[in-house]
């Protein structure tokens, strides 16, 4: 088993005085609206769109809309907890109920299944894809954070977070990107990972909604505003939504677009 160890941080980012993004008319043009059965959804790099209905079956749309492919395996594992499609080539689907992940390719096709329980992993709240393509997630129990492959064996894990940090973090969102790891926990924060193991930085972001990690900022809401945190200058800004997308379920984002469910109905509009 390889471990990797956690050093202490070289730097605690600090949030400079909020800054407002351009207050322009044209600040989100509307492209295209979904209709449908639509609970929940998720979008890659690409802007492939991944939507949830009722019955929890996932379809997979591209960039135009059109229908690319449909995972209707949904029987099994009940109801999928998380999502992660950082690789259109690769999509990870937990069920935490059943403590399993299950590995899906482009089109939707079962790659892998990983039973957590059955490699003594008890507990997991968050996972996610990482840049070699296996799988971060942080286990509850031991307070670690862990890369396992897709037969779920141990290839790297850190020291027990309690013994390192005063009021250790429980992540709801794992991203790994541009060469670190990001661990959001909506409480105490964002802390960033070396592959090592070593803590590289803490974001005070906290109380954030549609938490996302893109190119080189870190989106999400709170309450009516959309904040944008850019990563290198540590500066923050901040655009106050229009009602119709405040009022959203869910939002998301990609480099380009940002996409609100509302109402059953998938708005998608150009940034």
């Amino acid at each position: 088993m390889k471990y990797f160890f956690l050093l202490p941080a070289f730097a605690i980012a600090c949030l400079v005085p909020n800054v407002s993004f351009p207050q322009k008319n044209s600040s989100f043009k509307l492209i295209r609206s979904i209709h449908g059965d639509i609970v929940d959804f998720t979008v890659d790099n690409l802007d492939n769109i991944y939507i949830i209905n009722t019955t929890d079956q996932i379809k997979k749309l591209n960039a135009n809309g059109d229908s690319v492919a449909v995972y209707n395996n949904i029987k099994k594992y009940g109801k999928v907890s998380q999502i992660d499609v950082s690789n259109a080539l690769k999509v990870l689907l937990y069920y935490k109920d059943f403590s399993t992940i299950v590995t899906l390719d482009r089109l939707m096709n079962v790659r892998s299944t990983i039973d957590l329980g059955k490699k003594n992993i008890f507990q997991v709240k968050a996972i996610g894809l990482s840049y070699d393509n296996n799988i971060w997630l942080y286990d509850e129990l031991e307070n670690k954070l862990k890369k396992i492959n897709d037969e779920g064996r141990l290839l790297n894990e850190t020291s027990d977070f309690r013994l390192l940090f005063s009021d250790a973090p429980s992540p709801q969102k794992i991203f790994d990107h541009d060469g670190f790891v990001y661990l959001y926990d909506t409480a105490r924060g964002v802390f960033v990972f070396d592959y090592y193991g070593s803590l590289k930085n803490k974001i005070p972001i906290t109380g954030w909604n549609n938490f996302r990690v893109i190119d080189k900022f870190i989106f999400g809401t709170r309450q009516d505003t959309l904040q944008r945190y850019e990563i290198k200058t540590f500066s923050m800004r901040q655009l106050k939504l229009p009602a119709q997308l405040s009022s959203s379920k869910l939002l998301n984002f990609t480099n380009t677009r940002l996409y609100a469910l509302r109402n059953g109905v998938l708005d998608i509009y150009s940034l």
